[in-house]
């Protein structure tokens, strides 16, 4: 196909299925009833437990039953949880049941937890009592107290008891446009909106994910990728099973033990965004560890410099597959396939997956530009979602009167339709390929009395890819940033707590009174801007 514009056609494909979760995962028990599905890679080796495919789908109906005992389908149930095998089992389980996941990043405190709980009007919360030493059998407790709907929350070392307690209710019929999760992200105005997404679309798209990354039958996937994200809960998870493969789930990344589950258990694909790469292929197991297995590193979710690409591919002798998109699209629009010119895997995000139409258009006008020429990235066809959940105005200012998702994303297009990222109209921060959202942070920093004004920018890092800055216009003198830095750790996830900290008399605006970020954000970057010290613990 040779393209005349930067507009990809949705190009047929036989394999778009209308399918489901259940689906999926019956099939797969009747194809490879003794196959392992699933593996729960916890650190210590002799508690680690394992699933063929037949045990997975029975535990998987045991707990649907349960969840039908106490709510109903359509009901809203959150996961707020680290990784694991049960993690997993519930996720499916509630998709069985004809009802929803609200992934909940178990980094939550109090007040994002209620926010989530309350917006998604969720009925129950299954959720674990600790995590990286923050009480969150605490946090649930109080968010939940909060929150009149949910009526259930069951801590993790209930969950089995949850689910051999009930009576076998009669499963419902779940149908393919059903919606299966929502994925919180956040916006302009600072608010989380929960993206809900559909049975067709996460199993689709991720079934086209693993098949142009060669996944083979019977393929083991490495997976450290947070579950309440969309690359581990969608496109890992439901592209190994639909390969009939083993996933291998481990509680987080830790480089040791990712490279020793490669091992253990002849990894052939895994995906690992840059920061994770970088960590393994500088740790010094990586020269040790048997990864002859290794067949394809599907990385995304940030920027993928071309460097990084060569050295995987030339020091574990692999494929490379680069992935981009975004939670509204169920996780991909686009990626390389193993198949493709080496110039293209290390300088393009690939092509649009099947079924997808994908153009570029000018943010002003929405004409669609020429080829090679730069625009806002949009999208339509069944990977689009069905809506934030609860929040039309929102829905409709990212999906117009014409289906077209607007992504926010800038990219040129060359006429194979390979996909160049060239910058993003939207001014989300990626931090080791965690979306962060500066408006939420400014709007935290603008309760503090010390502080007059304040904007967020995401600045240049060699590891992290972004790294978190805050320019203030102090109230009166300059606060603390140690002071600072500590009082929104306390209030927000660590990840989201600026590293970087500039005080300023003033910000360069606009004729009608806004901040030119990006003016502020190029000071920073030429080092016009000294950031302060921060003095009195370890910085982030």
């Amino acid at each position: 196909m040779t393209l005349t514009e930067s507009s990809w056609p949705a190009v047929a494909s036989t394999g778009v299925r209308d399918i489901t979760l259940p689906q999926l995962m019956r099939e797969a028990a009747a194809a490879q009833p003794d196959r392992i599905a699933l593996v729960d890679a916890v650190t210590d080796p002799g508690s680690r437990r394992q699933w063929t495919y037949r045990e997975l789908v029975a535990d998987i109906e045991r707990y649907a039953h349960a969840l039908l005992a106490d709510f109903s389908p359509g009901d809203r149930i959150g996961i707020f949880a680290p990784n694991s095998a049960d993690w997993i089992i519930l996720q499916q389980a509630i998709a069985m049941a004809g009802m929803v996941v609200v992934a909940a990043n178990p980094a939550y405190r109090t007040d994002e937890l209620e926010y989530v709980l309350r917006q998604s009007e969720a009925s129950g919360i299954f959720y674990c009592r600790e995590y990286r030493g923050a009480d969150l059998a605490a946090i649930v407790a109080t968010a939940t107290a909060a929150v009149p709907s949910v009526r259930s929350a069951v801590p993790d070392d209930r969950w089995s008891a949850f689910a051999d307690g009930a009576a076998r209710t009669a499963l419902p019929d779940v149908a393919p446009t059903d919606p299966v999760q929502i994925q919180y992200t956040s916006g302009t105005t600072g608010f989380p909106k929960g993206a809900l997404l559909h049975h067709k679309g996460i199993v689709n798209e991720a079934t086209f994910v693993f098949e142009r990354a060669g996944m083979p039958d019977g393929g083991v996937c490495i997976n450290a990728m947070p579950m309440y994200h969309i690359g581990g809960g969608a496109v890992t998870e439901l592209g190994t099973f639909a390969a009939r493969g083993t996933y291998v789930v481990l509680p987080g990344f830790d480089p040791a033990s990712v490279l020793e589950a490669y091992e253990t258990y002849r990894g052939t694909h895994g995906l690992l965004v840059p920061t994770m790469l970088l960590a393994l292929l500088d740790h010094p197991d990586a020269a040790t560890r048997d990864l002859s297995s290794m067949q394809t590193v599907l990385s995304g979710a940030a920027a993928v410099p071309e460097e990084l690409v060569r050295r995987v591919t030339h020091e574990w002798d692999c494929d490379f597959s680069i992935l981009f998109g975004q939670t509204e699209m169920h996780g991909v629009i686009s990626q390389t396939r193993i198949a493709d010119r080496p110039e293209d895997q290390a300088s393009t995000v690939g092509r649009p997956l099947p079924e997808l139409e994908v153009r570029l258009v000018d943010p002003v006008t929405a004409a669609v530009v020429g080829l090679g020429e730069q625009g806002e990235i949009c999208c339509r066809g069944y990977q689009n979602m069905l809506g934030y959940y609860n929040m039309p105005e929102e829905t409709a200012h990212t999906i117009d009167a014409d289906g077209w998702l607007h992504m926010g994303d800038l990219a040129t297009m060359d006429e194979r339709g390979f996909l160049k990222i060239t910058g993003r109209l939207k001014e989300m921060i990626i931090r080791g390929g965690m979306n962060i959202y500066p408006r939420e942070i400014e709007e935290l920093l603008f309760t503090h009395p010390a502080i007059g004004d304040v904007i967020v920018v995401g600045v240049p890092h060699e590891y992290w890819g972004e790294e978190i800055a805050a320019v203030i216009r102090p109230a009166g003198a300059n606060p603390d940033p140690f002071e600072l830095k500590e009082w929104c750790r306390e209030r927000i996830s660590a990840h989201k707590v600026p590293t970087s900290w500039f005080f300023t008399d003033d910000f360069p605006m606009t004729p009608s009174g806004k901040i030119q970020k990006f003016k502020v954000r190029d000071t920073i970057v030429a080092g016009d801007l000294v950031p302060e010290a921060v003095t009195g613990g370890v910085t982030q």
